[in-house]
């Protein structure tokens, strides 16, 4: 699986440009992401924050997850302008049928593929081998553009789960 993404990204964006990341409980299907890449474009197209464009980006990665971006040094983006994005990913959600707030859901590259395992079985698969302190895992808290390029995927021993997990340096 080819895991670099850095050349999808807006490379004029500033590097604080604020990101949201919503994760799909499943693969979308090659036609469904031509769909939402549509509807992204248009939704980035008309975004604006209080009449002002919003200089956005969107794009869906790996077939599961939608990355929302906005570079801020032109105009902030405000709650309403926030509020609307999250309108269309329940609109995606609802076209779709699938889930896209499912923060229970955590997403792994085990054995070169994206897979999902939920929060209360995590311990499981850890002490049972399916992943280990290396497992890369895609962390979606990420905030800004910086840290999208140097913190989506990272070895768990290097994320928030190290503790969870009682990860060994």
């Amino acid at each position: 699986m080819n895991l670099n993404y850095g050349q999808i990204l807006p490379g004029d964006f500033a590097d604080d440009s604020r990101v949201w990341i919503y994760q799909c409980n499943r693969l979308f299907t090659l036609g469904e992401v031509l769909e939402v890449e549509i509807l992204l474009e248009e939704f980035v197209n008309d975004w604006n924050s209080h009449g002002t464009p919003v200089r956005g980006f969107a794009s869906v990665f790996f077939g599961q997850f939608i990355v929302l971006m906005a570079d801020e040094t032109a105009s902030g983006v405000s709650g309403c302008s926030t509020d609307n994005s999250v309108r269309l990913i329940k609109e995606i959600e609802k076209r779709f049928s699938v889930s896209l707030f499912d923060r229970q859901l955590l997403a792994f590259v085990i054995k070169d593929k994206i897979q999902l395992i939920p929060l209360s079985q995590l311990n499981y698969a850890f002490d049972n081998g399916f992943m280990d302190q290396d497992t890369l895992y895609i962390n979606n808290t990420v905030l800004n553009k910086a840290e999208l390029k140097d913190n989506w995927i990272i070895p768990v021993k290097s994320s928030w789960l190290k503790k969870r997990l009682a990860v060994k340096p």
